[in-house]
């Protein structure tokens, strides 16, 4: 089953840490956003493969976007 995870606030997409294909544990952080001068972790929800990134480094994002899909 594939879970989306969602930004949790408005930023920037500052690093992307995981590749796709990847196997990742709950907690593992994907990627890192930056918002108000202040870097934000984003974990993966759940354990799994790491299917697709929707953004890239550098994209701007809106509260509630996907950001990646694990399955």
């Amino acid at each position: 089953m594939a879970i989306e995870v969602e930004a949790q606030i408005t930023g920037n997409i500052w690093k992307i840490e995981k590749a796709v294909g990847d196997e990742v544990a709950e907690g593992d952080i994907l990627l890192i956003m930056e918002s108000m001068k202040m870097e934000i972790p984003v974990e993966s929800p759940a354990g799994g493969r790491l299917k697709e990134f929707k953004v890239q480094e550098g994209d701007s994002v809106e509260e509630g976007a996907i950001l990646a899909v694990v399955e």
